[in-house]
This record gives structure tokens, sequence and C-alpha cells, in this order.
């Protein structure tokens, strides 16, 4: 029996913010009162004048194992997150060899199971021509089946109408897309290719990558899916348009389709370009401005439903190549909850709907099966955050195993002192307690 006792905690949950005390019993949570201090535990936390969230649950991260492991692990990439809050993830499939048959699906799971501090799903990867092993996916215990209808890192892009509608018309279960436009980022890439030469500046990246070709594949998936009733979840939206696409008119359990937004689109914007250059070059590109607060609006207004980190470690010596040839994507999930917590500071966020969208609305569009929640009978998956001390970002401090963030020299005003995964206290005051790994999600469907 391994128990936990949290006293004096300012617990952010189902849109309230209480003073009370949570009791943590075999991985689960058995008890939340006004006044458990007369319980005995094995671990005792004063949480006084600090406030506990239930752990961030990202719905995107690329930990690049198999086959691209001198970039990233899934024991490094997890433990990172750990370190930030993020007590669950679910990994994409593009890692090599691409996870498009059942038997690569599960050993990715079983590498999870071994070296994996947080909670773990994997996605099912689609292709031009694997439909039959997506639908033997066993909707119970895999997040989701991922479609690349637009180009992005590796081989899996679907542009085959044929195959497009089978997934869309067979898949029993969700069906989450990255959605960029092939035929309009190659033809702006010619001509940027024409006008620039071999190495333009990364400023270029959104330009490229630009609001059409987002918005002509967000808009070509959402016709899909009302056409066949299949359930859609569009990962990273970067622009104000594609925000028209989704509706706030009925409850999230009850949406057919279902859109996530990104921290470092909320972040960063193009200006950042000309500090940064390739560090925030990735895919879909990090827009002007102006999208980035229409991105805001539409998730505080749940048109947007969840908020994910897309984390994407390449090396230094990658992000370090002429724009052409640098990797798309950034490392990101030490520091999601953080990131959010400058935009409560800001007063442009509450913390309550921090909480919302960062682990609620995520185990309720996954149907994640007792998680996402601060309730008793629930995997106790719990952040413990101090909003008066500060993290600032340093290569010394990130753990990613590519030792790089393109947060470095930022202060954030949060620091996230304790994570518990799963009943166990995984993370505490900069310390890793790896004895226990997480546990593979399931789903209620």
């Amino acid at each position: 029996m391994n128990t936990i006792l949290i006293l004096n905690a300012q617990v952010v949950n189902e849109g309230k913010i209480q003073s009370v005390d949570v009791f943590v019993k075999d991985g689960f949570i058995e008890k939340i009162d006004n006044n458990l201090a007369g319980l005995t535990a094995d671990t005792v936390i004063d949480a006084k004048g600090k406030y506990l969230f239930p752990g961030v649950i990202d719905d995107q991260v690329h930990f690049r194992e198999p086959g691209l492991t001198h970039k990233a692990c899934i024991h490094s990439e997890a433990r990172a997150g750990v370190a930030g809050g993020v007590t669950s993830f679910m990994e994409m499939p593009n890692t090599v060899p691409n996870a498009l048959n059942q038997d690569l699906l599960a050993d990715k799971y079983d590498i999870a199971a071994r070296t994996s501090l947080a909670n773990y799903s994997f996605y099912m990867g689609a292709s031009n021509d694997n439909i039959e092993e997506v639908l033997k996916t066993n909707i119970q215990n895999v997040c989701g089946v991922k479609v690349f209808m637009g180009s992005s890192t590796g081989n899996m892009l679907v542009d085959n109408e044929k195959t497009l509608e089978n997934i869309f018309s067979k898949s029993p279960m969700l069906i989450a897309t990255h959605c960029e436009d092939e035929a309009t980022v190659r033809a702006n890439t010619e001509i940027y290719k024409q006008r620039f030469g071999d190495n333009p500046h990364p400023r270029v990246h959104p330009e490229i990558r630009n609001v059409e070709a987002c918005y002509k594949s967000s808009s070509m998936a959402v016709e899909l899916a009302k056409r066949h009733n299949a359930r859609l979840h569009i990962l990273h939206i970067t622009t104000g348009e594609e925000t028209a696409l989704f509706t706030n008119e009925i409850p999230l359990k009850e949406k057919k389709i279902t859109a996530e937004v990104c921290v470092h689109h909320l972040w960063f914007d193009a200006r950042d370009y000309e500090t940064l250059g390739n560090q925030i070059k990735c895919n879909p590109a990090v827009k002007a401005d102006g999208h980035k607060q229409q991105l805001l609006k539409a998730l505080l207004d749940d048109r947007i439903d969840v908020i994910a980190t897309d984390h994407a470690p390449h090396t230094w010596a990658e992000k370090q190549n002429p724009y052409w040839s640098s990797p798309s994507g950034l490392p990101l999930v030490q520091h999601p909850l953080n990131l959010m917590l400058e935009f409560y500071k800001e007063g442009k966020i509450s913390l309550e709907k921090i909480a919302e969208k960062m682990s609620h609305a995520v185990a309720d569009c996954f149907q994640i099966a007792k998680r996402g929640y601060i309730r008793e009978g629930y995997w106790a998956d719990l952040v413990l955050v101090d909003l008066n001390e500060s993290t600032t970002v340093t290569k010394e401090n990130v753990f990613y195993q590519c030792g790089w963030s393109p947060l470095e020299g930022q202060t954030l005003h949060s620091k996230i002192t304790h994570t518990i995964v799963s009943g166990h206290l995984a993370f505490q005051d900069g310390t890793f307690d790896e004895s226990v790994t997480g546990k593979r999600m399931l789903f209620e469907r």
C-alpha cells in the first residue's frame, strides 16, 4: 500500500477553486475533504499557498522512439513532461519505422511500459495503403488514428481521396488529423525557391505554409467528417480563419468534430522568427500576430477544445541547417503549464479554464477512463504549482535529450513543485523518483 496525503491545497478542478485535502491510496484518489489532517500516510505534502491541478494530458507529442533516438526517446521526453506537470501523453506514429501495423504499434507500448515515467498512449498511423491494419485497432486501449493530410516529418502523407473516404467512413475511433494542403505548400515552395534560392530566412515559413494551405485542408477534413458522421479531431489549429469551422453550441461530450491549439501557436508569432529563426520552424507554421489572438479567443469561447504541445525535438545541430533542410518541430513538453500560467498572470485566462483545457477536456474528448479530473475513485494524476515562485528556462535545467528549448532565457512566473503520476510521486522539487513507471491509458468507448 502506498499513500500520499496532500494538505491545505487550493484545488483547481471542475470550474472551482477550493481549499481541501486530498488522500491518495494505491494509485487512486480515495478521499477529498476539508479536514484529512488526522490521516496517516507514507508521504505528507503541506501544499499551503499552492495550487493543485489535475495532471496535464498532452494529446500530441513526438518522442522519436523507435528509430530517431539520436533526437529523443520515450524515457527522456516523458521525464521532461513530468517535470512540467504532464502526467499523460499521446504519441504520434511517424517514428522509424512508422507505426503502420499492429505489431509496430505494440512495440511502442512495450517500450513505454518499461521506460515511461508518465502515463501513455500511442496513435495508430494511417497511410495510403494500410486501411486493414487501421481497422484492427482496439478502440479501448489506443487513443486514435493519426492521418497526415499534408506533408510533415516522415513518409505518412495520406493524399489518396479513396483512402481518406475509407478512413472517414470506416474508422470506429477518433481520427486525429494534421491539416495542411500539400499542393498549396508545394506550389509555394517552388515560388520561394526561385525567389530566394538555397537559404531564405525562416521568416518565409508562414508564407509557404500559409493560411490558405491550413484552411483548405481543415475544411476538407470537416466536410469528410460531416459526410460520414466520423469522429474528427483536428490538431494544432494555427489560423483565425479555421476557428470558424468549429462550434461551441453543443457540449464537448456530444461533439463529433473537435479542435486543438498548441502552446507555441498561442505564445509565439511571426515576429519571433527574427530572433529565433529555425528554432520555431514547425508545421503548421507559427503565423502572424493576429492569429494567436483569435486562437486564444476561440479557446476561451470553446470553439477550440484542448491545449497540447506537439512536442517535436530535433538536435541543435539539425536546427542550425539552412532553412530548407532544417527540420520542423520544437521541444515544448516541459513547460506547457508554465506558459499557460503566464497568460493567467496577464489576466487572459482563468486557472479553472487552464485545468479544463489541459486536463478535463482532453479526457472528455478522448473518453479517457478515470483521468483528467480530481475526483474520488479516479487515478491520482496531480500537479502542485507555486504561483509565487519563478522558473527561468536554461540549457542546464531542460530535461530534453536534445538539450535546448526555444524558451531559453525566459522567466516564467510559476514553478511545478510536485507531480504525481497514477499515485506515484514521480517528481518533487527538481528530483525524480523513477522506481515506478506510468500506466497505459484506457478509453471508455
